[in-house]
């Protein structure tokens, strides 16, 4: 696996895939710059080589050129995050952007305009690619919130560097990682999956199945569980078409010697409101008119043993509806169980929105071994897919 540390840059010019798909407020200011510090080290190696750096990104969804979206809006926060003053080119491709290529110094920093600007980068067009390409000497992807996606920048672009292509250190430690859960995993290995949908997890589940010794099923995803077992959900929410599935999931687990761990007490609430009435019930007995919201405490206890045994944990979905306060406490107990793990010296991979989301809220950051970057891309990878723009740099 090549990445930025087995070249020199002295004098080149790198064309890097970053993901500064970051959120912005109504005046165009970054609310949260995660995704460009998690770009710097590989920026400052380069630099500190001797060469340049053309960065390309998205930002949002554009439908063609629409200024809200424009890449402009980021300069000043970059230009802080890396301590160099960032240069921008109005455009990603065209005259005006090789200008800005040609005129750049070793030092420098330039960022091209929004990549979605063009049609032709989600198209994964080829001509676009190659257009890119001929803006850099060496192209380095970066970025693993879109390395599911074959775009031209993610993965196109890589054919035009038969022998000069390589990860950034971000992409390269979230690989790394993923490996280390799956391939490299020092046992015994436990997976948290919670959110809402099991449809939503199927595949990952299905691929974990050979790879974990414990699996906790938290999170709305519980009570399709529960009712397929016969259990009374209440108000709960749940996927009845999937009961079957549920069925199936558990037998499968049970012929691999997989422990299931799904909650036996839930907090639940009268309505969905953070105000609602609340109390602690069986999971398999939950009133009628009320809905289970967060993981009970004896559930809780039985999670805690489970993951302190553990030298490997996966956590990717919540344990309740952290968003509301009521039903926080669930999710913040299993942070402290995997935050605990890892400082006994298990690893911890955190990846998933809302996971990650709550990992931020609730201080977890430095406590688990490694948050990812990339929801939709690291669950691709966990359902055991090969993405395009990983291959395109392993070709």
């Amino acid at each position: 696996m090549k990445t930025i540390n087995d070249f020199d840059f002295k004098n080149k010019k790198a064309i890097i895939r970053v993901d500064f798909n970051v959120p912005l407020d109504e005046n165009f200011n970054v609310t949260d710059a995660t995704r460009i510090e998690a770009a710097k080290p590989t920026i400052d190696k380069i630099l500190a080589d001797g060469g340049s750096v053309i960065l390309m990104s998205h930002l949002g969804r554009p439908k063609g050129v629409d200024r809200k979206y424009s890449l402009g809006h980021i300069i000043k926060k970059t230009s802080e995050i890396l301590g160099v003053t960032v240069l921008f080119s109005p455009n990603c491709v065209g005259e005006e952007a090789q200008k800005a290529s040609e005129r750049l110094q070793p030092g420098q920093v330039l960022l091209l305009e929004n990549l979605r600007f063009h049609a032709e980068e989600e198209a994964g067009d080829v001509a676009f690619a190659k257009e890119l390409a001929s803006l850099g000497d060496i192209y380095v992807n970066d970025a693993f919130g879109t390395a599911h996606r074959a775009h031209a920048s993610t993965t196109i672009i890589a054919q035009f560097f038969p022998n000069k292509k390589c990860f950034g250190l971000l992409l390269a430690k979230e690989i790394e990682s993923l490996n280390k859960v799956l391939k490299d995993s020092e046992k015994p290995v436990t997976a948290v999956l919670g959110g809402s949908k099991v449809s939503s997890k199927i595949t990952v589940i299905e691929n974990i199945l050979d790879k974990v010794d414990h699996m906790i099923i938290g999170g709305g995803m519980t009570f399709t569980f529960v009712k397929a077992l016969g259990g009374k959900i209440g108000e709960s929410i749940c996927e009845d078409d999937k009961q079957e599935l549920a069925l199936e999931i558990l037998r499968l687990a049970k012929e691999k010697g997989v422990q299931i761990h799904i909650p036996v007490d839930v907090v639940a609430a009268d309505d969905f409101s953070n105000d609602a009435n609340t109390q602690i019930v069986d999971v398999r007995e939950i009133p009628d008119r009320w809905q289970g919201l967060d993981a009970g405490p004896k559930s809780l206890e039985n999670f805690k043993k489970v993951i302190l045994e553990s030298k490997t944990i996966l956590w990717n979905g919540p344990l309740g509806v952290f968003e509301m306060e009521s039903f926080a406490n669930g999710t913040i107990q299993l942070g402290n169980f995997i935050a605990e793990a890892t400082a006994n010296g298990a690893f911890s991979l955190v990846g998933g929105g809302d996971s990650v989301a709550a990992v931020k809220q609730f201080g977890f950051e430095d406590k688990v071994s490694y948050v990812s970057t990339g929801g939709g891309a690291m669950l691709e990878m966990l359902e055991g897919r090969i993405l395009p723009g990983i291959a395109a740099i392993l070709e």
